[in-house]
């Protein structure tokens, strides 16, 4: 994961860099229009209810919603435009490769490089795009969230963050296994391919054929896993749903808290269940990146940095 993340920086260090402080600022204003919704909710149930009151609160969370929708557009422009520099740049090298391979002489399948320079360049170059950004705004969005209805009330804080550790530990068991079927699957696939090109495609269609079974199996036990995973995941949101409510309502019914605390905790789990889910996918697409970045390098030879050139801006 070092090597992808080094190659990626490398690359696009400045624009990482700008996307990186977009992200901040997104995740800083995540648990503000928490605050403007419990400050709404208790506003409603207080004895000197004003619509003034009411209607500055209202503009001041659309306010924040606003920015922070702003933000996110900036951040998803950036980051998409860079994605798409990167597939470039990932094409330029591989075709700059077939080159040195045809004059060197060196024996490459065409449909392993023609694998590499339409799909695999397109999946590597999209995630480094986000690379850095994606996990940094979702991260601290996790972190913004979590802080505000810790400090707000620190029982149901503590709900919120139990949630996210077994889930975890779920997507590390279960991604090492998913990891072993990505690598099976790009080197069927490339196998398959190669055999598209040669002369005697007649003979070799009983042989591509299998594999082509052999991918549909590959897929068929990462589903078993995903789904499997998922499953558990979608329990531990739902038991911690149940948990604030229950928590939140004991201690509104005991005057230890108020109802738009407990509110901005419900909303808040809800928060926090979008960036977990999304840092999971991340992690998976993390894994699976890694390993195509690994066998694309294989694609290289021997000595890859040859083929360093700084991205366009």
């Amino acid at each position: 994961m070092l090597r992808l993340y080094s190659a990626i920086w490398r690359a696009s260090a400045g624009r990482q860099i700008i996307l990186i402080l977009f992200s901040l600022a997104v995740a800083g204003l995540a648990a503000v229009p928490l605050e403007f919704q419990r400050d709404i909710i208790n506003h409603l149930t207080s004895d000197d209810v004003g619509t003034e009151r009411l209607i500055l609160l209202g503009a001041g969370m659309l306010a924040v919603i606003l920015l922070s929708l702003a933000l996110k557009w900036v951040l998803g422009y950036r980051s998409g435009t860079l994605g798409e520099d990167m597939i470039r740049l990932i094409r330029q090298r591989l075709l700059l490769r077939s080159a040195d391979i045809k004059e060197t002489g060196e024996v490459i399948r065409k449909g392993t490089m023609t694998t590499a320079i339409s799909a695999e360049a397109e999946e590597l170059g999209k995630f480094a795009g986000g690379a850095f950004s994606d996990p940094v705004v979702q991260i601290g969005t996790l972190i913004s969230v979590i802080g505000y209805i810790s400090t707000t009330q620190p029982g149901l804080g503590l709900i919120a963050f139990s949630m996210i550790v077994p889930q975890i530990v779920i997507v590390l068991v279960s991604q090492r296994k998913v990891n072993v079927f990505v690598a099976e699957r790009v080197r069927i696939l490339r196998s398959a391919t190669d055999g598209l090109t040669i002369e005697d495609i007649e003979a070799a269609t009983r042989d591509i054929e299998a594999q082509f079974d052999e991918i549909y199996e590959t897929r068929r036990r990462m589903f078993i896993w995903k789904l499997s995973a998922k499953f558990l995941l979608s329990v531990i949101n739902g038991a911690g749903t149940v948990g604030i409510l229950m928590l939140g309502g004991w201690l509104v019914l005991n005057g230890k808290t108020d109802v738009g605390t407990v509110v901005a905790a419900t909303s808040g789990l809800a928060r926090i269940q979008g960036p977990t889910a999304f840092l999971i996918a991340f992690y998976r697409q993390v894994s699976a990146n890694r390993i195509k970045f690994e066998l694309m390098l294989e694609l290289f030879g021997p000595d890859p940095s040859r083929y360093r050139r700084t991205s366009r801006r």
